[in-house]
């Protein structure tokens, strides 16, 4: 099995021991996303679920943008929610920005997040 990875300036860069994202048999698994922006390195939108989900997104569609994908092509997503008292207002965000695109979807609450951040979204990508 072959694997790429993929990297961009235009999401955070990794604060671990993983990548933004692997390509490998036909998909691209992307690392979680926060609400780092990818300039400063600081989290957006603190307290605001809806700031935080729009930069999650941002970061999602800068590593989709690199692999040469879109939301159409997303298969599967898992969204990790601080509270689930926050799921209508993600869930807007999810809709506008997915589009047309509904990918199988899980949405868990979590005891906590990297950073105290409210939302992580990551994805499961079809490519090429």
């Amino acid at each position: 099995m072959t694997t790429r990875i993929v990297h961009t300036s235009g999401a955070p860069a990794a604060i671990g021991p993983y990548s933004q994202g692997i390509i490998a048999n036909g998909f691209l698994f992307t690392a979680g996303q926060i609400a780092l922006d990818p300039v400063s390195g600081e989290i957006v939108g603190v307290g605001d679920v809806v700031a935080q989900t729009e930069r999650v997104f941002a970061n999602l569609a800068a590593i989709l943008q690199e692999a040469g994908v879109d939301w159409s092509a997303v298969v599967k997503t898992t969204v990790f929610l601080q509270e689930m008292a926050d799921f209508p207002k993600v869930n807007e965000v999810y809709a506008r920005v997915m589009g047309h695109a509904r990918p199988a979807r899980s949405t868990v609450a979590v005891a906590g997040l990297p950073r105290g951040v409210l939302v992580e979204i990551e994805a499961i990508v079809a490519v090429g």
